[in-house]
């Protein structure tokens, strides 16, 4: 799971060329279900805004979580891990995935790796299973499936609430759930190809709480 022939897009902030193809963060497609401008805004344009309460709260949790587990984890390669869970459940965080293939990249907040199935949990704050969450959640189960290939366990999306063990919302990755994620996919890379245009949420409500508001032709105060 290595960024192979890899550089720094040269126009995207945050965005890489990997195997000549256009390689996103997954966090990305949350971005783009709450405003799509505001990537542009971030990522192309470069305009720098301080992070948000709830952006540092949420990077505290994380930390704390990670920390936790590698209190009792036991340091294993990828491949132990997929052998060994073909015989035992194996519990895993900030699991890195890459796909060159679909052009994103990610680390996996926690997957349980099953004999029948894999988990991938994404935490999130709250407990609204929102199009956005379901989104980058499918976007790491897509990045995750590239990886293994043809290993024939069934993969699960789930959504948790960040610093609890409350799973919210969960479904198989099944061929529907993939094929809503590659065809958003494939706007995005439109997107970041000029072949198509970033647009702004319709919703004022998203407005009134960006922190790109005073810099977005599109906010009306």
């Amino acid at each position: 799971m290595v960024d192979e022939n890899s550089k720094p897009h040269p126009q995207i902030k945050g965005a890489k060329i990997i195997n000549e193809k256009v390689n996103f963060p997954i966090s990305w497609l949350n971005q783009q279900g709450y405003c799509e401008y505001s990537i542009f805004l971030e990522y192309v344009e470069g305009i720098q805004t301080a992070p948000t309460p709830e952006m540092k709260k949420g990077h505290e949790v994380h930390q704390q979580l990670e920390e936790k587990f590698k209190e009792e984890a036991v340091p294993a390669t990828f491949k132990e891990m997929m052998d060994l869970s073909q015989k035992e459940e194996i519990l895993s965080r900030e699991l890195w995935v890459v796909s060159p293939k679909y052009g994103v990249r990610g680390f996996i907040d926690e997957i349980w790796l099953t004999p029948d199935e894999f988990v991938i949990i994404d935490d999130k704050p709250g407990t609204v299973a929102y199009y956005s969450t379901i989104n980058q959640v499918f976007g790491y189960c897509l990045a995750f499936k590239d990886t293994i290939e043809n290993d024939g366990r069934k993969i699960r999306a789930a959504l948790r609430e960040r610093g609890t063990d409350n799973i919210f919302w969960s479904t198989e990755f099944d061929q529907k759930a993939e094929k809503q994620i590659k065809k958003l996919l494939k706007r995005m890379h439109d997107l970041f190809n000029g072949e198509k245009s970033f647009l702004p949420t319709k919703n004022p409500r998203k407005c009134a709480k960006c922190r790109f508001r005073s810099y977005c032709e599109y906010y009306n105060e």
